[in-house]
């Protein structure tokens, strides 16, 4: 058993370090040119963001596995040799809140401050906002946590009377399942409804605030999963349907590349005026929609060149750039049916284990633990790619959103070109969908999950919370993510298959 333990301990640390030089690694190949040897502060922000998300996501798993490791101890302290989960579950949250509701919008405030300021007055400044949103916040914190930071138990006294233990086991059966000469009845069986008590009890602050945390994650959560789920891999699969089929002639590259010319300078023209009334400091609800607006059509003109250079590749090894990019289409092809297929099943698991009561099957809890008696990790590690695979689902479902709605931020990640504060937004909002993603998975996979820490907080002590229960006693956001899954699917079949259609010359709303 203490093998065991030693085992689990090194396994955690050695991902922990894995973990940190992937981050790494996804920071020094997505920035962009112009921060690079500067901006320090940011960038250990990002580091060390990226490895809470990735941490938390394999939290779980390790969880599972940690409580794996005391299933068949024969004495009672061998438990007490396991790693601390709950206290590290504690621990990890509080460092995502912290991180996501203030050193993040520190570092993008101090970022985005006006380079001509003196560093001092660039920190002055974000303090200044970020003080006032940990004001804001710790008040509404402090005032909800004292007003209905309890959780309400419902519980059932239960009462047997005591009898001789019986001389043969035969006294047992199916049918008589109890020791007893007179009714053979359980306890269990003879508890009537007025048994039924309810139990108040104060659940600590962090734990309060992590239920807070995970709240509003839950929110964007349903909304970006749902949306991602579906589009994720049907994104991959009508990108194939629309491929390049042949090389297009030089002349009609030459066209194409003029009416990308004309439009890359209508939107240089538009983002000089923009940069002109910023430095007048007329920044109003008119200036911010057409700075999204200009972001907008820059990503799509972005889009367009990219799909140009592929349908007329140059240089000397022209052929082999066709054929990679053939392949590449394949590629996309064999990973958006096999996201096909995990994406039914997650939203299978969901109807079939989460919204039909009582469930009609355990489903997926059940594959995990059929998996788990094949090889020892085998489920835990389809268990941690499922919780990875939402994750990304919330990545895509933002960056779909974000492209057709101008009223959300449109912060692209590029491999090369990624600027600090894209960075920082991106890594903020997978933190934050990350608490969210993790809850949904305790209690979709609350069968396989069960006995673990990660049960104890978001599973009992989330959904017995005061006020916020009703959102899982009738399954809210399962609902929510299914609804819109089921709409995002609904909208691919309809339209996926077309191709985009470029936009006409591009003007500032005024």
């Amino acid at each position: 058993m203490g093998d065991f333990n030693l085992a689990l301990l090194i396994v955690a640390i050695v991902v922990c370090v894995i973990v940190l030089l992937v981050s790494v690694y996804l920071l020094v190949n997505y920035q962009h040119p112009d921060d690079k040897n500067q901006a320090y502060f940011p960038k250990f922000v990002v580091v060390f963001g990226i490895s809470i998300a990735a941490i938390s996501i394999l939290m779980l798993p390790a969880d599972v596995a940690n409580r794996q490791a005391c299933r068949n101890a024969i004495y009672n302290g061998a438990c007490n040799l396991t790693l601390p989960m709950k206290d590290l579950w504690l621990v990890v949250y509080i460092a995502d809140a912290i991180l996501v509701f203030f050193i993040i919008p520190f570092a993008m405030f101090y970022y985005e401050g006006d380079q001509d300021k003196s560093v001092g007055k660039r920190v002055k400044s974000a303090l200044l906002w970020v003080g006032m949103t940990a004001i804001v916040c710790g008040l509404l914190l402090g005032i909800l946590y004292g007003l209905v930071g309890k959780v309400d138990f419902t519980v059932r006294h239960l009462s047997s009377p005591a009898t001789t233990f019986p001389s043969s086991l035969t006294d047992f059966s199916s049918t008589q399942p109890c020791i007893g000469t007179s009714n053979h009845q359980c306890s269990a069986y003879s508890a009537s409804a007025s048994s039924e008590k309810t139990w108040t009890m104060n659940t600590t602050f962090p734990e309060y605030v992590v239920a807070l945390a995970t709240i509003v994650g839950s929110v964007l959560f349903c909304i970006f999963g749902g949306v991602g789920i579906a589009c994720l891999p049907l994104g991959l699969i009508f990108s194939f349907v629309r491929r390049p089929k042949a090389v297009i002639t030089r002349s009609q590259y030459i066209k194409e590349a003029t009416e990308l010319g004309k439009k890359a300078r209508e939107l240089k023209k538009a983002a000089d005026a923009l940069h002109q009334e910023e430095r007048s400091g007329s920044k109003g609800r008119k200036w911010r929609k057409n700075v999204k607006a200009v972001e907008k059509e820059l990503l799509l003109l972005e889009e367009d060149v990219k799909a140009l250079e592929e349908m007329y590749p140059q240089g000397e090894k022209a052929e082999a750039t066709w054929a990679f990019t053939v392949l590449g289409y394949f590629l996309k092809l064999v990973l958006g049916v096999i996201g096909l297929i995990v994406s039914v099943a997650w939203v299978a698991h969901i109807i079939i284990y989460l919204l039909i009561d009582p469930p009609l099957s355990s489903f997926l809890n059940e594959v995990f633990i059929k998996l788990d008696d094949v090889w020892g990790l085998l489920g835990t590690a389809a268990f941690a790619f499922f919780c990875f695979y939402l994750l990304l689902a919330v990545i895509a479902g933002a960056m779909m959103l974000g492209l057709r709605l101008v009223f959300i931020t449109i912060h692209p990640m590029k491999w090369g070109a990624t600027l600090m504060n894209s960075f920082l937004f991106n890594v903020g909002l997978i933190l934050l969908c990350s608490i969210s993603v993790i809850q949904f998975c305790a209690t979709a996979f609350a069968y396989y999950a069960q006995a673990t820490a990660a049960q104890e907080i978001f599973g009992h002590t989330l959904q017995s919370l005061r006020g916020i229960k009703y959102l899982y006693k009738y399954n809210v956001f399962q609902i929510a993510f299914v609804v819109f899954a089921g709409l995002t699917f609904v909208y691919y079949a309809a339209f996926g298959w077309r191709k985009r259609k470029t936009t006409g010359r591009f003007q500032l709303s005024t």
